[in-house]
């Protein structure tokens, strides 16, 4: 590559890149010449993969950009058996939702809820149409602290609370009827929400104090009597996540492979 290009400044007759030994950085004409040629790329790219669309079996890569509650929740059911319809098709998922512009990053598509699609998206359904929050303790935290019987209970409890990649630290909502209550979890342990959540459930399991995440993400340690549920009829329900990508005129093949299988498997409402 490096050949490719001092041939190419050669015949241009300008330098397209500075270089160091720590780092490659477009020129001003590079960058000036890497705008022109993007369309022409992007537009070669959609021809050959048009053809692929001939194919007996669509190939190439999908990339997939999701949260950790997706990679963990969603994409078990859907995944091992799109992989084995598709054996041409290699996936990349990225459980990382703090990505701002997906495709700007280089993704096919990406997972998110609603409140978080990028607009002018085209969103499809995937995973359950409906979900909920769930707050649990152990027995052993809530035989030494209490149960708490109402949310504003929680400011007298330890929490595990949550931050974003941001900084953005979320309440707690909960909701009965029409009474909606929202509160700042305090308390000892405070986790990256994505990569921090399974040690904040362990923490939780070990009598650290109150967790609220996903109830399916929690079912299990409900099942197992190592989670207690906490407030249930308070639990907020929410609709699922979406699968989106951008609305452009040729959707690569592995991509459009995935769209449709998506909506072969869609749970119905």
């Amino acid at each position: 590559m490096s050949d490719a290009v001092r041939r190419a400044e050669a015949s241009l007759g300008v330098r397209l890149f500075h270089r160091t030994t720590r780092a490659v950085t477009p020129t001003e004409a590079g960058q000036a010449l890497i705008t022109r040629l993007a369309p022409a790329i992007g537009a070669m790219e959609e021809a050959l993969d048009a053809v692929n669309g001939f194919r007996d079996r669509p190939s190439g890569t999908l990339r997939l950009n999701v949260p950790v509650s997706a990679a963990r929740l969603v994409l078990p059911d859907i995944l091992p058996a799109f992989l084995q319809t598709y054996p041409d098709i290699h996936v990349e998922v990225m459980a990382d939702s703090s990505v701002s512009d997906i495709f700007a990053a280089g993704y096919d598509a990406g997972i998110r809820y609603d409140e978080r699609l990028e607009q002018d998206m085209i969103a499809v359904p995937i995973g359950p149409r409906e979900q909920s929050f769930a707050l649990a303790a152990s027995p052993a935290y809530l035989a030494r602290r209490g149960t708490p019987t109402h949310p504003h209970a929680l400011l007298e409890h330890a929490c595990i609370s949550g931050r974003f990649g941001n900084g953005n630290r979320p309440d707690w909502e909960f909701e009965r009827g029409d009474e909606l209550i929202r509160i700042k979890p305090a308390g000892p342990l405070e986790i990256s929400i994505g990569g921090g959540v399974d040690l904040g459930v362990d923490a939780a399991v070990r009598g650290c104090g109150l967790i609220m995440l996903f109830e399916q993400w929690l079912r299990p340690y409900f099942e197992s009597g190592a989670l207690v549920p906490v407030l249930e009829p308070w639990w907020p329900r929410f609709p699922g996540p979406y699968l989106y990508y951008a609305d452009r005129r040729l959707v690569p093949a592995p991509l459009r492979a995935f769209i449709d299988f998506v909506r072969e498997r869609a749970v119905p409402p």
